[in-house]
């Protein structure tokens, strides 16, 4: 967690805490390392000391006639309290215990075992006061007594101990309060000369017009922010060619309105005109009323494009068969005014090894446009009905689906398989009225479901080959 909080998040103030936060959590972490290892420093001298004066009286210890004594000259004594800061104190035992010299309250040492000549240190307190004690014992040649020992003990205050420490401490931690706001400083300014490439970026970005949409200059940029500008790129060319797409479709969609708009003008101003008969009033109507479901028609495939184009719907398990067979009951009125023959073969599947996710709205949009491509494009009459077959087909080892539509109409050229998805595309030779846009939006709404559509003949040898539409759904 970082140790400034911003409402916005920023790459510099990011950068800035990663940087700053460790450096400041490790400066007391240096510090109270610092005041241990000048402890231990002040001590070694004073040690040396206390070692060196316990030694010093254990070597007045002597053994005369069976006893032990202890002498220490007075001289030798008072040079041993000669300390303006700290006491010290001293004591000497002898073999059972006795005081032979120095101070009685003497702490004693913890139960341990004497070992002769191996002079100890140890922090006790002395009359209210923290000591450091140095203690040893004496081998001491007695008869009938080859394991007798004395103690030497010599305990000494720790004012100057604390005095030297805090002076390293205070030549250490003084050049750390001015290094640390330095390293600050040049934290920061390293921070604001990184950052300025983008910054830059920033600013070429901002100085561009709303219409340039070429793609920004990638050699001047550093090596992390390349795939940033390689990524923007990447936007400002899909943009382009969405831009494109839009302009291009606004054309067309133009374009084929304006038909049945001034088909519309054109039949008014005939309804309108003096001496116009009864019939005359009556077929102008009739044209506005072709005409207006004409735009009606174009209108609402624009709105279904637009829609199959906008992507991003939630995704539900859908059952493929049971919106075929709904939709084709939804397009019988209509194939039976045509005297065409609609069914749906086949019962109801459940997903083969897998589930078909997608929107069924726009699933239904696909299955309807293409049944009403078949239903428009297949001639039929009393004497010889047109066919028009829709079918779900399951694929269990390769997890897919397929939706086929068959019909039997005059097929579509190969040369035009990859025309007709393109809007307002129209196959040429037909007189059936329409937009151009049921095969694109079926194109657009398979490549929303991650589907694949493909054209093939129904019966080559026939004189109405008729044309299969194949929608193949990856299951999940």
């Amino acid at each position: 967690m970082s140790l400034f909080q911003r409402t916005q998040r920023s790459l510099f103030g990011e950068i800035l805490d990663w940087m700053l936060t460790p450096l400041l959590l490790i400066w007391p972490v240096s510090l109270a390392l610092t005041w241990l290892v000048a402890q231990s420093i002040a001590n070694k001298p004073f040690d040396r000391a206390l070692e060196y004066n316990a030694q010093a009286l254990a070597q007045l210890i002597t053994v005369s006639q069976g006893r032990v004594q202890f002498n220490l000259p007075q001289s030798a004594r008072e040079i041993l309290r000669a300390d303006d800061a700290d006491l010290v104190y001293y004591q000497v035992q002898g073999v059972r215990g006795e005081l032979l010299s120095g101070e009685r309250d003497m702490p004693m040492p913890d139960d341990e075992a004497p070992r002769a000549g191996l002079v100890r240190l140890r922090d006790a307190q002395m009359r209210g006061q923290d000591v450091r004690v140095a203690y040893t014992w004496v081998a001491l040649d007695i008869p009938g007594a080859p394991s007798a020992t004395a103690l030497v003990q010599v305990a000494e205050t720790r004012e100057k101990r604390s005095v030297l420490a805090t002076e390293i401490i205070k030549g250490v931690m003084f050049p750390q309060f001015v290094i640390l706001p330095l390293a600050v400083l040049l934290v920061w300014l390293a921070l604001v000369r990184g950052i300025k490439p983008l910054q830059q970026l920033e600013e070429r970005i901002r100085a561009r017009k709303p219409d340039d949409l070429s793609p920004l200059d990638e050699s001047g940029v550093l090596l992390e922010v390349a795939p940033l500008v390689s990524s923007v790129n990447d936007l400002l060319n899909r943009l382009k060619d969405s831009i494109a797409t839009q302009k291009r479709f606004l054309a067309d969609a133009a374009h084929q309105l304006k038909t049945p708009l001034a088909g519309l003008r054109m039949q008014a101003d005939l309804a309108a005109r003096e001496g116009a008969s009864e019939a005359e009033l009556k077929q102008s109507l009739q044209q506005i009323g072709y005409a207006s479901m004409r735009a009606t028609h174009t209108v609402n495939q624009l709105l279904a494009l637009a829609r199959a184009e906008g992507g991003g719907q939630v995704r539900v398990p859908c059952d493929l068969a049971q919106l075929t067979m709904d939709v084709v009951r939804d397009s019988l009125p209509r194939a039976m005014d045509k005297r065409i023959d609609l069914g749906y073969e086949g019962a109801p599947i459940a997903a083969a090894g897998g589930t078909l996710r997608g929107n069924p709205t726009l699933i239904s949009e696909l299955i309807r446009n293409l049944l009403d491509n078949a239903i428009g494009y297949t001639p039929s009459s009393a004497a010889n009905p047109g066919v028009v077959t829709a079918r779900v087909l399951a694929e269990p080892l390769d997890k897919a689906l397929l939706l086929q539509i068959d019909d039997s109409g005059p097929g579509i050229a190969p040369a035009e398989h990859e025309l007709v998805f393109q809007p307002f595309y129209r196959t040429l030779g037909t007189q059936v009225d329409g937009s151009g846009l049921g095969l694109p939006i079926v194109l657009e709404i398979a490549k929303q479901h991650n589907a694949t559509v493909t054209l093939d003949v129904v019966n080559p040898d026939a004189a109405m080959p008729g044309t299969r539409v194949t929608v193949r759904f990856e299951l999940e």
